[in-house]
């Protein structure tokens, strides 16, 4: 039997990781400025990380959601106070995608509305309703295409319009778009959106898997625009590579028995992982820390790289050129040894480093970086100097 062939593979096999850094079969080191889509949080193989999973399989790795599971309510605890959300109950699940089909769902049955507005240049996943709320026909099957969703741009208007149809269950927004090339809505319309779902009766789904745990300098993205969402989809960073998701959930939305379910979601190894990394963001100061390097990010690419726009916030970065970005990121790889991302907008670089990436780590990407793209242009004065010291 062969593999599936839908991913296009480089051809690289990493066999080990530590940090921000890993090594293939041939030995070769390379610094990881992307972490797998933002998977990988607080740096590979943490050793706080490692041994809360080997301790919690030397115990017991799996049972159903069929039996009490304490560690469940201990994760549901600790992400409460961590978040700042410990008013809100938490359902677990496996990946991003799923978070957001249960978000969707969970919606629809509480409003008992259907349709769902998204955004130009959206992803929420590639399950049935999540892929229906992504910008992108190709990876839409005909299966998909069936549900009621309205695609706006950042225009409270045009959300407006839309609303007073009274047939909406469900706003998904990221507060910062990922794959879309790290857009951003404004906190206004972030604000303005919100108290648009109020007057509806429609509930504001946060899609916070790629932005959240710390990504952006706050624990989630949405929390600069100072927004309390009806619910949260987490995934990706949650479990630093061990697969987890969940959402979020007000504290109006009531539960029942079956309403939602999961044979995997929130078993013991999971939930092993993801307090693991509460732990190290929380006694590390992670967010902190994310904020620092991504300023000091930020700043020196707005005056080395090159760039038409510097977009994001914290450890979540997208280099906007003004032309298609591939030569740049495989030289990257192949010259530099340093994975980065791309996005559907082929003119932008993605930056998703783990949020302990160290500054010489970040120097270190500055200058290949530099190495590779255009000069800017000289600064009045005589001011233009393309590597500052640090990097030298």
């Amino acid at each position: 039997m062969e593999l599936f062939n839908v991913y296009p593979l480089v051809n690289i096999t990493p066999v080990r990781a530590l940090g921000a850094k890993l090594w293939d079969d041939q030995g070769q080191e390379y610094l990881d400025f992307y972490g797998g889509h933002a998977v990988i949080s607080i740096g590979h193989s943490h050793p706080h990380y490692v041994q809360r999973l080997t301790e919690q399989l030397q115990n017991i790795g799996f049972y159903s959601n069929s039996v009490q599971i304490p560690i469940q309510r201990e994760l549901a605890e600790k992400l409460g106070r961590v978040s700042g959300y410990p008013d809100f109950s938490l359902f677990l699940c496996n990946s991003g995608a799923e978070a957001n089909e249960n978000a969707l769902k969970l919606a629809s049955f509480h409003t008992g509305k259907k349709r769902v507005v998204a955004f130009r240049g959206a992803f929420h996943g590639r399950t049935s309703g999540a892929v229906a709320a992504t910008d992108n026909p190709k990876i839409v099957a005909p299966f998909n295409a069936d549900h009621a969703i309205s695609f706006v741009g950042y225009d409270l208007k045009a959300v407006a319009e839309i609303l007073r149809g009274g047939d909406v269950c469900a706003v998904i927004v990221e507060p910062i778009q990922g794959v879309g090339g790290i857009i951003m809505p404004s906190d206004d319309f972030l604000q303005g959106l919100s108290l648009l779902c109020g007057a509806h009766n429609a509930l504001l789904i946060a899609d916070e898997v790629q932005s959240g745990y710390g990504r952006s300098g706050r624990f989630f993205a949405h929390q600069h625009a100072g927004i309390r969402p009806d619910i949260i989809a987490v995934a990706k960073g949650m479990g630093n590579g061990f697969p987890i998701g969940g959402i979020l959930i007000a504290p109006e939305l009531k539960a029942s028995y079956g309403l939602l379910g999961t044979t995997f979601g929130g078993n013991h190894l999971a939930c092993a992982a993801a307090l693991a990394v509460l732990e190290v963001i929380k006694d590390e100061r992670l967010l902190a820390h994310a904020t620092e390097m991504g300023g000091y990010l930020r700043q020196e690419l707005e005056a080395h790289a090159g760039a038409e726009e510097i977009r994001g916030r914290g450890l979540m970065v997208g280099i906007k050129y003004n032309f298609p970005i591939k030569e740049i990121r495989d030289k990257l790889l192949t010259e530099h040894h340093i994975f980065v991302g791309n996005a559907s907008d082929p003119t932008v670089l993605r930056l998703l480093p783990p949020l302990n990436i160290t500054k010489a780590e970040v120097d270190r990407f500055l200058g290949a970086l530099v190495a590779l793209t255009p000069p800017p242009s000289p600064l009045p004065g005589g001011e233009g100097e393309l590597v500052s010291s640090a990097r030298i």
